[in-house]
């Protein structure tokens, strides 16, 4: 019974990955124990490697200075997600203040550094707070940071 099952599962699963192979373009491993990658995965790849004309991995260092609703709590907290979590990051933001400027000081791989600099040049993090990139620097990475430090202001 189990037999008869597979041989006529079998000829509908193939009808189904050819179909999703021709609808998002994957292609077939050549070789064994390859993945099957969407041809848009090598497009960022590609694009992430060369963007900063050096070895991705490098370990490199930025100073962003931003300006707009840099002194909420949401844009901060937003600021240590995006460098610590998401792209294990190092590095700090100075304290809130009444000027509307910043700055971020981050180090880690390029590829990440060079991310990174590009979620701050969005803009727009949500809720109403607007965000502009006034320069972008770069520094000589010291290795001082363990993790991404942001004060939030608050007297603990």
């Amino acid at each position: 019974m189990a037999r008869n099952t597979i041989t006529a599962v079998f000829p509908l699963l193939l009808i189904l990955l050819s179909i999703a192979s021709s609808t998002f373009g994957f292609t077939a491993p050549s070789q064994k124990n390859q993945r099957l990658t969407p041809p848009s995965a090598a497009r960022y790849a590609t694009a992430s490697t060369t963007e900063g004309g050096g070895d991705p991995s490098e370990v490199i260092a930025r100073k962003i200075v931003v300006c707009g609703d840099v002194d909420g709590g949401y844009y901060r907290s937003c600021v240590k997600n995006e460098g610590s979590r998401f792209r294990k990051l190092s590095g700090t933001m100075s304290p809130p203040d009444d000027s509307k400027k910043a700055e971020i000081l981050v180090e880690g791989r390029r590829k990440m550094v060079d991310g990174f600099v590009r979620w701050c040049e969005r803009g727009n993090v949500g809720l109403s707070q607007r965000i502009t990139v006034e320069s972008v620097k770069e520094e000589d990475p010291t290795g001082l940071y363990d993790d991404f430090y942001v004060p939030t202001g608050r007297d603990n």
